[in-house]
């Protein structure tokens, strides 16, 4: 059975992985393409960098944003999250500072999940070109659902996140 899971629970799934799929609209096209990014749990918003292109040029113009995160361990156990915000760039001292936060985060996740040690951002993406800095942005959380599906051969298991 599918079942809806509390907000709790779906901020531990933004903060437990580093991959999501974002969906933006360009001149009137939808658009959804994988990036990394950093939940910052302190002002509980997402932290993630990228380069000028069409993403950006879209996002400047119309900063409504979704992102999908998915857990999957297999068709029967699966949790997913679906976040709405806005796309905000970020300048100066507080773009080095979340661009910082964002590096030892997704590097603390990545040992933590994957077993590996990167030591620098290059190694895990390709982003950062010595001609331009990158352009580091935030997405506000405006609201948050997910889903979960939990399948045990046991009738009487229950999920403690779902909602009823």
């Amino acid at each position: 059975m599918i079942n809806k899971i509390n907000k709790e629970a779906c901020l531990k799934i933004l903060a437990d992985n580093y991959i999501g799929h974002l969906a933006y609209v360009y001149k009137n096209s939808p658009f959804v393409v994988p990036i990394t990014y950093y939940y910052n749990q302190k002002n509980k918003s997402l932290i993630g960098y990228t380069g000028e292109g069409h993403k950006t040029t879209a996002l400047r113009a119309n900063n409504a944003v979704a992102l999908e995160v998915e857990d999957i361990e297999s068709i029967d156990n699966w949790s997913t999250v679906l976040v709405q915000g806005t796309y905000e760039e970020l300048e100066g001292p507080d773009a080095k500072f979340q661009l910082h936060k964002f590096t030892n985060g997704v590097k603390e996740l990545i040992a933590k999940k994957e077993h590996k040690d990167y030591q620098f951002i290059p190694q895990f993406s390709d982003k950062t070109h010595p001609e331009a800095p990158p352009i580091v942005y935030r997405i506000k959380i405006e609201e948050i659902t997910g889903k979960t599906r939990r399948y045990s051969k046991d009738k009487h298991s229950k999920n403690k996140n779902t909602v009823k």
